[in-house]
């Protein structure tokens, strides 16, 4: 089985940066898509993010396209979820998880697609 474990998330002014990232052991994820979700208080989960594991494509939602940018770092089997020009409405429990594909990342099933998830971290944008 994959460990996931998300850090850097924190406090930011809007307009701020961080970057998150999603550490995996007990396995490799070189063979996995790695998605970005969140869940925001009173909200269900979304998908935000996605990199596939076969050519690296890399996919998101509209309210963060030009914002945020997903990368991953298969030598040190980390995913990372950079995120500039925050705004209120980020503030949300942000999450990684693994799927084979990223064909269903930012869908209703996508939710139960992806098998292997971190326990979130925290990031509250606020003046």
């Amino acid at each position: 089985q994959v460990q996931l474990v998300e850090s850097g998330g924190g406090l930011v002014q809007p307009g701020g940066s961080l970057r998150l990232s999603c550490a995996a052991s007990g396995e490799t994820l070189h063979s996995y898509a790695i998605g970005w979700f969140r869940q925001a208080p009173g909200k269900g989960r979304e998908g935000v993010s996605c990199i596939s594991s076969r050519d690296g494509t890399t996919y998101y939602v509209d309210s963060v396209k030009g914002r945020f940018t997903i990368s991953r770092d298969n030598d040190k089997n980390t995913a990372y979820l950079q995120m500039n020009s925050l705004k209120p409405e980020d503030t949300a429990v942000y999450y990684c998880a693994t799927d084979l594909t990223c064909t269903y990342y930012n869908s209703p099933r996508g939710i139960y697609e992806f098998d292997y998830w971190g326990q979130g971290t925290q990031v509250t944008v606020s003046s």
